[in-house]
């Protein structure tokens, strides 16, 4: 399979976690009616609360109920289905993972990938934010296998982090999607300057839902992209909630991987940081 439709998801959701849920149903649907194979939801999009809510809207991954929504009508809809991030509930610990699950044609979890960077920041003027004060770090990096290309995990505030997109595409990753709860602060200057750099250095396509909208911590940028491996954004998202439909062509990613290889002309064994200075004479 070489050309395969994609689904990029934009919401606003907000601490129902019962209409987010509805919500997503709807745009799930809307996307598989206009052609998509793969369809991916924001960061959070069950749920966007206030801290104190987090505890009641968690989910344990093996049996919550915003889980089996997504297996279920990633089955019913033979689609495969990229779940955003939910709050992951784990026994005998007071924090929560923020999880991505990946789920294929017949609803079933393929990946889980757990944010490894987590979003601990403080901008002069600008959004202040903790999320390690209520979230686990993750430790795996995650490449998921599809029945057209590898896929890479990753969440929000890792694409600042351009060595685990490195990695994925080093595993065969052909394919990364990022959803976001991206600042508005910060996403007017870096939000696409991030998603083509990482498609650009990994020569790889970047799949982008994000959250729009006014949440309890900030105001979300949105502006959810598709981008290609040559650093083009192919779909952008309008400021309102939407389905971004685009077509990504493997082919030519494959020819532009042989083309530039710049994967392939990688000098790891200098990659030593006692070696920075230069040669002496």
């Amino acid at each position: 399979m070489s050309m395969v439709k994609v689904a990029a998801i934009q919401m606003d959701s907000q601490n129902d976690k019962q209409e987010n849920i509805k919500k997503a149903d709807s745009m799930i649907r809307e996307a598989v009616l206009k052609g998509a194979e793969l369809v991916t939801l924001p960061e959070y999009f069950n749920f966007i609360g206030e801290e104190k809510e987090e505890e009641e809207n968690a989910e344990y991954i093996e049996s919550g109920e915003t889980v089996v929504f997504l297996k279920n009508i990633a089955k019913e809809l033979n689609v495969w289905l990229h779940g955003g991030s939910i709050l992951e509930k784990v026994d005998g610990n007071e924090k929560y993972y923020n999880t991505t699950l990946f789920i294929n044609k017949n609803g079933e979890v393929v990946s889980a990938y757990r944010k490894i960077h987590l979003y601990d920041v403080e901008i002069n003027n600008g959004p202040s934010h903790l999320e390690s004060k209520t979230k686990n770090f993750g430790t795996e990096i995650v490449v998921s296998d599809t029945d057209f290309a590898k896929i890479g995990l990753t969440i929000c505030y890792d694409v600042r982090f351009p060595e685990l997109f490195r990695l994925q595409a080093l595993e065969g990753a052909e394919i990364a999607i990022v959803p976001a709860e991206f600042t508005l602060f910060t996403g007017r200057d870096h939000w696409e300057v991030l998603l083509r750099a990482r498609a650009i250095e990994n020569q790889l396509y970047v799949i982008a839902p994000g959250q729009i909208g006014n949440k309890p911590a900030f105001q979300s940028y949105g502006r959810s992209m598709i981008v290609d491996p040559w650093g083009t954004v192919i779909a952008t998202s309008s400021d309102k909630e939407s389905v971004l439909i685009s077509e990504i062509d493997l082919a030519y990613l494959r020819g532009l991987r042989k083309q530039v290889p710049s994967l392939s002309n990688r000098r790891p064994e200098v990659y030593n940081i006692t070696k920075v200075g230069g040669v002496k004479v």
